[in-house]
């Protein structure tokens, strides 16, 4: 067992500090206006395209002053990061109403002017991870500024969680695609793990108290009773509905052809499975008990190893019905990585080998097709028969938060099973 688990972390030990890591430390900074450029083609080149969107800056802030956490860069991280905290701060933020602006032209002027909630989670996220890393006062405080305006204008008070599309003055925005009568898991999930870090860098009982509250209602309204997977998309109350593409989106979504969307009968393993990883760190950092939620992190990883691996190919499914096989059948980048993640946090709270197994075939699946080891990055997209549907390195919404983050997770996963 040893020697199969030092070979896996070999493998990733090289990718993150040869491959991935050098690939970041050069490219994505906007040299001209600051910021990140994020739309980079098969060879890592910007492609022309300069749209700057908050949840890619957040997204890139987060993921260099976590490195810089993990003690990788030598410095370097934290620098990038400030310059891009430095852009965010002068661009995105709308000093009239107050928020976060959706995107800016690449000289930070403002484009689209809505309030998501879900860039709200990430710019928490990201500025307290930025102020744990650097110390710099900024990160607390604009992340404490982006708590109060969720708490004030974001917050359904009378519903529970919070509203999820909203015009720059914090107004609903219209019904169905425009999103303004619609809750969702992946949200209120992202919504945890940016409650989960302002605790860690507060230490406040207030947002410990809030974390709690979220990972109490993801339980009570978005996970399926019987099957014990997550739910997408609700009404204001909470009733299920069926999962539809908005018009503001944050990633590289595809429609289906039925105009209702997606059945009410499907979940992502992408989505159960890394909830359930930062679930136990939320119970980490939080010092909540673990035992409450084991029956709760079984179902969520067995259904991902019964119905979401491809145990003949290798990789993740995209999504599938709560009781049976995945319709569709693409193969994302980031479901991959948070399974490389999660596969790992099963085997560490359970010590069964079935985890630690499709951990393998996903990481294999990983290091042969997805990662453009010439280059450092990974491909976005992969059919069922694993040929490659996409090719480029970055885009508005695929950057390194995903890839970055389950190489440092994963990696020292593998170096704790070993310690074992």
């Amino acid at each position: 067992m040893s020697a199969r688990v030092e070979k896996l972390l070999e493998e990733m030990h090289h990718h993150l500090h040869r491959e991935l890591l050098p690939f970041w430390l050069t490219h994505g900074v906007d040299p001209k206006h600051g910021g990140y450029l994020t739309y980079l083609d098969k060879d890592g080149n910007p492609t022309g395209e300069t749209v700057k969107t908050h949840l890619c800056q957040c997204r890139m802030i987060y993921t260099y002053s976590s490195a810089h956490r993990a003690g990788l860069g030598g410095g370097k991280c934290l620098e990038i990061a400030r310059q891009g905290v430095d852009f965010m701060l002068k661009h995105f933020w709308d000093t009239e109403h107050g928020g976060w602006f959706w995107t800016c032209e690449q000289d930070g002027t403002p484009r689209n002017l809505s309030k998501l909630t879900y860039g709200h989670s990430f710019a928490i996220y990201c500025l307290s991870e930025y102020g744990m890393a650097s110390g710099d006062p900024r990160g607390l405080e604009w992340a404490l500024k982006t708590y109060d305006i969720l708490q004030s204008r974001i917050a359904d008070n009378w519903r529970g969680g919070y509203y999820e599309f909203l015009e720059r003055d914090f107004s609903k925005k219209r019904p169905g695609k425009y999103g303004g009568d619609r809750k969702s898991f992946d949200v209120h999930m992202h919504l945890m793990e940016a409650m989960t870090n302002l605790y860690e860098a507060t230490g406040s009982r207030v947002h410990r108290d809030r974390t709690i509250e979220i990972v109490e209602l993801i339980f009570s309204r978005m996970i399926h009773p019987e099957f014990g997977a997550g739910l997408a998309q609700f009404s204001l109350d909470w009733q299920p509905l069926r999962a539809i593409l908005f018009a503001d989106v944050w990633g590289s979504d595809r429609d289906v052809e039925d105009d209702e969307g997606r059945p009410l009968n499907n979940t992502s393993f992408g989505h159960n499975v890394e909830f359930a990883w930062l679930l136990n760190h939320t119970i980490k950092i939080l010092d909540l008990h673990r035992s409450k939620y084991h029956e709760a992190f079984r179902k969520l990883y067995d259904h991902a190893v019964q119905y979401g691996v491809d145990w003949e190919r290798g990789g993740v499914f995209c999504e599938g019905p709560q009781d049976g096989p995945a319709r569709e059948r693409n193969k994302e980048f980031w479901q991959q990585a948070e399974c490389l993640v999660g596969f790992l946090d099963a085997y560490l709270i359970f010590g069964d080998k079935k985890y630690l197994d499709a951990y393998e075939n996903v990481h294999r699946f990983v290091m042969d097709h997805v990662i453009n080891h010439a280059v450092g990055e990974w491909y976005p997209l992969f059919d069922e028969h694993n040929n490659r549907l996409w090719d480029y390195m970055g885009h508005a919404w695929k950057i390194n938060y995903h890839t970055v983050r389950a190489a440092i997770q994963s990696e020292a996963r593998l170096q704790r099973i070993l310690e074992r």
